[in-house]
């Protein structure tokens, strides 16, 4: 489970840095300043969580169902998160708002504070 946690850990990173840049460089002209926030606070979210995962694939000592939890929670919770903030900006720049994607955004971020809950759950009972 750990390696899973280094590859989606990489592959987030590697894609926030590239998602940035798009944002930055060709969405910059494209988007309304609040839709350009919302791209990156997309990215932010990914690449925090791509250096957590990093950070917790190197730390994890067992593979119990409690770290896979934790893992699987910030891999669907950031997926879900960012890729839906990311759709709804591009949708809406293009007056094509894919409003099915509204709901995704809170789901993921619901994983995200599960995943954070259940590693505070994990500290604690290490104790």
């Amino acid at each position: 489970m750990t390696q899973i946690a280094l590859i989606f850990g990489s592959l987030f990173g590697l894609m926030a840095v590239i998602f940035g840049a798009f944002g930055a460089h060709l969405l910059k002209k494209k988007l309304t300043s609040d839709q350009l926030q919302s791209f990156e606070t997309g990215v932010k979210y990914q690449m925090y969580h791509a250096i957590l995962l990093l950070v917790l694939g190197f730390n994890l000592k067992t593979n119990g169902s409690i770290d896979n939890a934790i893992i699987y929670a910030f891999i669907i919770g950031t997926f879900l998160f960012s890729f839906s903030i990311y759709g709804l900006v591009i949708s809406s720049a293009n007056n094509k708002k894919l409003k099915f994607l509204g709901p995704i955004t809170p789901l993921g971020g619901l994983f995200l504070v599960l995943g954070w809950a259940v590693l505070i759950w994990k500290f604690l009972h290490q104790f």
